[in-house]
């Protein structure tokens, strides 16, 4: 069965930021695909470093990335950081605009389309 992780804000997360995402998983799995929500399946009261350690594991675990890109999300780099790291497939399911220039948002359509040859 197919594994996913969502890389998405937790903290600060609007209610409607949360139903997004949790729309959006539901599509998933109902199509037969696990998968990992930070803030739904991760210890969101344990400490950081544990948060972080649990989001690894489920990273490695997991067949491929589905990002929600925030740049102001310092989860969100942690866990990018590992999964560029396991050279995990990316999916971008959402990302901000960019022009030219180095930045983290063109470093993910980049890695997605790397995915893609």
């Amino acid at each position: 069965m197919k594994k996913v992780f969502i890389i998405c804000s937790v903290r600060g997360a609007s209610n409607e930021y949360r139903k997004k995402l949790e729309t959006y998983v539901s599509e998933l799995e109902k199509n037969g695909i696990m998968v990992h929500l930070p803030h739904r399946d991760t210890n969101q009261n344990a400490r950081g470093y544990d948060i972080c350690t649990e989001n690894a594991n489920a990273i490695k675990e997991s067949d491929e990335v589905h990002i929600f890109y925030n740049s102001t999300s310092q989860g969100t780099h942690f866990d990018m950081g590992v999964s560029f790291a396991l050279g995990k497939k990316v999916i971008i399911v959402e990302n901000e605009k960019y022009g030219e220039g180095k930045s983290y948002p063109k470093m993910l359509d980049e890695w997605q389309n790397k995915n893609k040859n």
